[in-house]
């Protein structure tokens, strides 16, 4: 017999949980404050990332860290002010990016990674999104020759290690393959198992409509507080109260903040990130990562999407998107880029932890409550996997993958 679930939050990692929730029998009320997908899931690249199956490290090499430290490029940006609130943090991630720790959280990270195409497959079928994937991957591109063989290395050993379909193309190869590139670069790694997604919001949106049509409800509402009971959980939110046997915070950057009042502290951290469109004939004919600038270009229905990298700030901050004006002027040399939306830049933040890990699983203290979140760069890429993993350990199924590594043991105080 289902259970009675509340998923908090909609974003991908969200809704994909309530999916599997609903398709396994539960009654399932996912609810958030705004629609489906229009917060942290509404801007990233859109990329399903298939050979992302070891997560970014705390950079080791002096001279990138004297880069980021001197502000003289715009990959990574930060403030000062942020610094010292989220210091620990960021002493812990580098321990964990210490090349043994870094290779144990790869083996636990790449387990996840390894599903992601398969389950998004699954669910993108279902809602019937076919038309909103690119199966066709996406190109890494190298400026120097240097970078380009170290990139060419790393990509065979990934390939080696965990099945992923990399193809090293050289400058004139890269030139055939993307010929709307003004520049003869060193070359490209092809990541062709990765898909690529033409509208990131609009994906779960599909998710969000396949689970209202499979008897699922959604609920536009802001909670307000979680009140554990003797059996279930009553929720106070703006549209009233609200009760369930089974609760699953998965608000991404936001999840802290109802379980503080339950007594949690996670030493989560944000990276944000920017975006802007623009107007230009590009001449893509898929997403390109400049590697050695990173920024990210992304064709999409709304025109040529450019990413930023990371900014290290505080979820609140007020935007500051000073990496964007760079990278436009470095993506300019690349690309017609043309003319920029008129609407302001977009800003969201990714939920980190200091080990690389998320967190999936049940809260320590609290029977039924239930958390999925923190998933870094990857919360897109990883919402179907998270989301039936979850769902199988609610539903007190096998679960298709050990969750033991991703447990809020691990972390809460």
């Amino acid at each position: 017999m289902g259970k009675s679930c509340v998923v908090i939050g909609a974003g991908m990692v969200g809704t994909s949980t309530a999916l599997h929730l609903r398709q396994r029998g539960h009654e399932v009320v996912l609810i958030d404050r705004s629609e489906p997908g229009q917060q942290t899931s509404f801007g990233n690249a859109g990329l399903i990332q298939r050979e992302a199956a070891e997560p970014y490290p705390f950079p080791r090499e002096l001279g990138k860290i004297w880069q980021v430290a001197s502000g003289q490029g715009f990959d990574i940006a930060w403030r000062a002010s942020a610094l010292l609130h989220v210091l620990p943090q960021l002493l812990a991630y580098a321990w964990h990016s210490q090349p043994q720790r870094h290779a144990r959280v790869a083996s636990h990270y790449g387990a996840l990674i390894a599903a992601c195409i398969t389950e998004h497959d699954a669910l993108v079928r279902s809602a019937g999104a076919q038309d909103l994937i690119d199966t066709r991957g996406y190109r890494k591109i190298y400026r120097t020759a240097p970078a380009f063989e170290q990139a060419a290395r790393d990509a065979e050993r990934l390939a080696r290690t965990w099945g992923i379909d990399n193809r090293v193309e050289d400058g004139a190869e890269l030139a055939r393959r993307e010929p709307g590139l003004k520049q003869r670069l060193a070359g490209a790694i092809h990541h062709a198992s990765t898909w690529s997604v033409r509208d990131p919001g609009a994906l779960v949106q599909a998710y969000a409509a396949d689970f209202v049509a499979q008897g699922g409800q959604l609920m536009r509402a802001e909670v307000q507080a979680l009140e554990p009971q003797l059996k279930g959980w009553n929720l106070r939110t703006s549209q009233g109260p609200l009760s369930a046997q089974d609760v699953v915070v998965a608000q991404g950057p936001w999840s802290q903040d109802l379980l503080a009042a339950l007594g949690y502290r996670f030493p989560m951290f944000v990276k944000r990130g920017y975006h802007q469109h623009y107007d230009g004939a590009h001449g893509l004919n898929g997403p390109v990562f400049d590697a050695q600038k990173g920024y990210l270009l992304v064709p999409m229905r709304a025109g040529l999407r450019l990413t930023t990298g990371a900014e290290l700030a505080l979820r609140d901050d007020a935007p500051q998107p000073t990496q964007l004006a760079p990278a436009q002027a470095c993506a300019r040399t690349l690309v017609e880029l043309g003319q920029p939306s008129p609407l302001a830049p977009w800003m969201g933040s990714r939920p980190c932890m200091p080990d690389m890990l998320p967190v999936m699983g049940p809260a320590p203290h609290h029977s039924g409550l239930w958390l999925n979140f923190g998933h870094g760069h990857q919360g897109f890429t990883l919402g179907p996997v998270a989301g039936r993993l979850l769902a199988e350990m609610i539903s007190d199924q096998p679960c298709f993958l050990d969750p033991a590594p991703y447990a809020a043991t691990r972390l809460a105080s």
